[in-house]
């Protein structure tokens, strides 16, 4: 059975939501290497992201069928963001 254009399209935009989710967390690098620095970022926006990646996550997780797409998005995010809030101090 061949997909719907909609689904196509559906599933483009998953993708693209789940790539730009992902260059959204590694853009914590240049505040983690400040941080390291000495140059000390503050730890709020962070760590909320951080929690808002876990609760994800375990959405993705806990449901019947995993989703994947939501997972991988936001697997990098806990990272990340857990990276920036602790070296923020």
């Amino acid at each position: 059975m061949e997909e719907s254009k909609k689904d196509k399209f559906v599933n483009l935009l998953g993708r693209v939501a789940s790539t730009m989710s992902v260059l959204m967390y590694v853009s914590y690098i240049p505040q983690i290497a400040g941080n390291l620095a000495g140059n000390k970022g503050n730890p709020i926006q962070p760590f909320v992201a951080m929690v808002n990646c876990i609760v994800w996550t375990a959405y993705g997780l806990l449901q019947k069928k995993k989703d994947w797409p939501i997972v991988i998005a936001n697997v990098p995010g806990i990272v990340f963001a857990g990276i920036a809030f602790i070296t923020a101090f």
